[in-house]
């Protein structure tokens, strides 16, 4: 056999491990920039959560930070004084009853507290506007210690 019908019999091999090489490099890559993110999410649910808990507030389980807000604040960090977001959170400081029972609380200046921390640590170039809106609100010194 000459050196060239070898090489020529040998090429789909090396095609092959040529082929499976790049695939190799393409996994590496899409892998270390997840675990680039998840660090990263992770990172930022962990000083959210030593904010709230220097706040007063109980320690929560930073994976389900993580998972919820991601990197970016998530739904939190779109455009988080919007008139719709803003009503839907007004609604949320109500009792709790529906229809005609249904009426706004004054809440506690913590609880609005904690909604800025969340905006502090995920999008602070909101952080101004969103501290405006919040201080518009009536509080009081509602929670029990």
């Amino acid at each position: 056999m000459s050196r060239t019908r070898m090489a020529s019999q040998h090429r789909w091999i090396y095609i092959g491990a040529i082929v499976v090489l790049v695939g190799l490099v393409v996994t590496a890559l899409l892998t270390y920039t997840q675990q680039k993110a998840t660090n990263e999410a992770h990172r930022k649910a962990n000083q959210l959560n030593e904010a709230l808990v220097a706040q007063g507030f109980a320690s929560r389980d930073t994976g389900n930070i993580a998972d919820t807000l991601g990197t970016d604040g998530g739904a939190v960090c779109k455009d988080p004084v919007s008139a719709l977001k803003q009503g839907l959170w007004l609604v949320q400081l109500a009792n709790g009853a529906g229809g005609p029972g249904m009426r706004p609380v004054i809440v506690d200046k913590k609880v609005l507290e904690a909604g800025a921390e969340v905006v502090k640590v995920y999008c602070p170039e909101k952080l101004d506007e969103y501290q405006r809106k919040i201080n518009d609100l009536k509080t009081s010194d509602v929670i029990n210690d």
